[in-house]
C-alpha cells in the first residue's frame, strides 16, 4: 500500500510538474476572487449592488464573477493526473485508497464543523430543517449523493467533488475493464456513459482535455513574452466563452493547457513562480476552507451596511481581511490536516491491516 504523495506533487508517473502546481493555485485563487464579489450580495441577485457590494461597473462584476470557472482548470488537471496515478498504483483498490486519503480528511473536518456549528450560528442551510432532514442532509452530503436525492449542497464549493468522484470511479472502471480484463466490450458502455455525461454536463468535457494530454506528448511550446501573452489570451477566451458557449471554451482551454504543460514555454515559466507554487500546494484547502473564513466577515458586513457604514469601506475590508485570513487558514489546514492528519490516518490504517494480515497468517 503506497503512502500518498504530498499535495505539492503532480501525479505524472511520480514526477513533479511545477506548472501544474501553479495552475492549481490560479484555479483556487480564481474561485476565491469570485466569492469576493458574490458573497457581499448576501444571496440577493435581483437588484443592482445588493448587500455591501459597492456600485462597481457591471462589466467588472462579470469579469470578477467569471473567476468561478477556476473549477474547469481543476477538472483539466484531474483529467491529466488521474490516468497516470491509476497506472502508477497498478491497482484500483490502491488508487481509490489514495483518492479517499487525499480528498476526505479536509472535507470531513469541514463537514463536521458545518453540521455542528451551522445550526448554532444560524447558517441559512439549516433554517427550518427538522431532525430527519438534518440527518438525511448530513449523510447525503458526506457521500456526495445530495444531488441524486434532491437535497441541497451543504459546503458551498464541495459540489465539484461530486464530479471528481464520478470521474475517478468511471475512469477506474474503464481502466479495470481494458487493462485488467482486456475487454473493450465491457468498457464500451462505460465510455458511452461518459459521453452522455458530457452532453448533459458540458463542464465534464474539461476532464477529457487533461486525458488527451496525459495520453500523448502533444505540447505547445510558445516561449518568452509571446508565449505568456498567447496563454493569457487563451485563459481570458476560455473564461469568457464558458459564460456563453461552454463547448466553444474547450478550444482555448485546450491551447492553454498545452502551453502550461510545455517545458520551457512562457506559461510554464509563469506558473512555476514561487508564489503560485505555494498557492498550488495549499490549493485544495484554500478552495474548501475560504467560504468558512469569509462567512463571518460576510455576516459582519451585512449588519454594518444596514447601520449606514460605507460600502466601499466594508468591501475593501472584506477583500483585504478575507484574503489574509483565507491564506492563513488554508496554510494551517494544509499542514495540520492534509499533511499530519492524513499521515496519521494512513499509518494507523496500515498498522491495522498489517496486524490483521499477521493474525490471518497465524490462524
Amino acid at each position: 500500500m503506497t503512502v500518498p504523495a504530498p499535495a505539492s506533487y503532480a501525479e505524472t508517473g511520480g514526477g513533479f510538474v511545477p506548472s501544474i502546481q501553479g495552475l492549481r493555485g490560479v484555479a483556487a485563487i480564481s474561485v476565491l476572487i469570485d466569492h469576493f464579489c458574490d458573497m457581499p450580495k448576501g444571496g440577493v441577485y435581483d437588484i443592482p449592488n445588493p448587500g455591501f457590494l459597492p456600485p462597481i461597473w457591471p462589466w467588472l462584476q462579470s469579469v470578477i464573477n467569471s473567476g468561478g470557472h477556476g473549477v474547469e482548470l481543476f477538472f483539466m488537471i484531474s483529467g491529466f493526473l488521474i490516468p497516470a496515478s491509476l497506472v502508477r498504483h497498478g491497482s484500483i483498490g490502491k488508487f481509490m485508497y489514495d483518492r479517499v486519503l487525499r480528498i476526505m480528511p479536509v472535507f470531513v473536518v469541514l463537514h463536521l464543523a458545518l453540521f455542528v456549528a451551522g445550526p448554532i450560528v444560524g447558517y441559512k442551510f439549516f433554517r427550518g430543517m427538522d431532525l430527519p432532514t438534518y440527518l438525511q442532509a448530513f449523510f447525503a452530503n458526506l457521500f456526495f449523493v445530495q444531488d441524486a436525492i434532491g437535497l441541497p449542497i451543504a459546503q458551498q464549493n464541495a459540489w465539484t467533488l461530486t464530479y471528481e468522484w464520478a470521474f475517478y470511479i468511471l475512469f477506474a472502471l474503464c481502466f479495470g475493464a481494458v487493462a485488467g480484463l482486456k475487454s473493450w466490450l465491457l468498457a464500451a458502455p462505460l465510455i458511452l456513459l461518459g459521453f452522455l455525461c458530457i452532453l448533459h454536463w458540458p463542464i465534464t468535457a474539461f476532464f477529457v482535455i487533461g486525458m488527451l494530454f496525459s495520453a500523448t506528448n502533444l505540447r505547445f511550446r510558445t516561449r518568452g513574452a509571446a508565449g505568456v501573452v498567447a496563454g493569457l489570451a487563451c485563459f481570458a477566451a476560455m473564461y469568457a466563452a464558458l459564460d456563453v458557449l461552454p463547448f466553444a471554451a474547450l478550444i482555448p482551454g485546450f491551447l492553454l493547457f498545452g502551453m502550461v504543460l510545455a517545458i520551457g514555454s512562457g506559461m510554464s515559466g509563469l506558473f512555476s513562480l514561487t508564489p503560485l507554487q505555494y498557492l498550488g500546494k495549499i490549493s485544495y484547502s484554500l478552495y474548501l476552507v475560504h467560504p468558512f473564513v469569509l462567512f463571518p466577515l460576510q455576516v459582519i458586513g451585512l449588519k454594518l451596511v444596514d447601520r449606514g457604514v460605507d460600502r466601499w469601506l466594508l468591501w475593501s475590508g472584506f477583500v483585504i481581511f478575507g484574503l489574509a485570513l483565507a491564506l492563513i487558514a488554508s496554510s494551517l489546514s494544509y499542514e495540520i490536516i492534509e499533511v499530519r492528519l492524513r499521515r496519521f490516518i494512513d499509518g494507523t490504517l496500515r498498522h491495522i491491516f498489517a496486524r490483521k494480515m499477521a493474525q490471518s497468517r497465524a490462524a
